[in-house]
């Protein structure tokens, strides 16, 4: 479990694959740090730690992953935003994220605004009963609120900081971005579903 903070930003220095599946690895100022088997999240995409040597640390997608995210799309010399796992001795500065990529958006506007930015981005209609005007989105693993919020797009506002410590910073229009709802929109969602007659 995460909170959407980016603990810090790593470069991939390889990319393998065997059979359906994808290993990464990936260089950052926390490789180090890690453990094996520990779980991180990668763009928003929960990966468990393989092996660390160096300050590169080795981390698979599998096919799963690979089919409902953009890691398919990540090459070497790619940045990524990290977060090691929540720890409930502490304060949660974003909102609770799972590391569950619900699905992919693409950027269809970025606007600089006098050193902010304006993003927006389109997404599957399906996923709009779980999109609420100043709500929570995680886009690649960046905890942001949503505002004009329509049943296939919406907006986020990127403060110098975020713009700056993160990848959002290369994304750019037509890219792909990981999405995770909110999970508590999630399970209210498919509360009311269930409350249907018929179901």
């Amino acid at each position: 479990m995460f909170t959407g903070i980016i603990e810090a930003t790593g470069t991939i220095t390889d990319v393998s694959s065997k059979g359906l599946n994808v290993t990464f690895s990936i260089r950052s100022g926390i490789s180090n740090e890690l453990k094996v088997d520990q779980s991180l999240s990668h763009n928003g995409v929960c990966l468990t730690v393989e092996s660390i040597n160096e300050g590169i640390h080795t981390v698979t997608a599998i096919e799963e992953t690979i089919q409902k995210t953009n890691v398919g799309n990540w090459r070497e010399g790619d940045t990524v935003n990290l977060e090691r796992c929540l720890q409930f001795n502490g304060r949660i500065d974003g909102h609770i994220v799972q590391g569950h990529v619900d699905a992919t958006g693409i950027c269809v506007g970025k606007t600089e605004q006098d050193g902010s930015w304006v993003y927006r981005f389109q997404f599957a209609e399906n996923f709009a009963p779980l999109m609420i005007e100043k709500g929570s989105i995680c886009l690649n693993g960046i905890s942001l609120t949503v505002f004009d919020v329509t049943r296939t797009e919406f907006s986020v506002a990127v403060i110098p900081y975020t713009y700056e410590h993160t990848n959002i910073k290369e994304v750019n229009l037509r890219d792909t971005v990981n999405l995770e709802f909110d999970v508590l929109g999630k399970y209210l969602n498919r509360f009311h579903e269930l409350m249907q007659p018929n179901n």
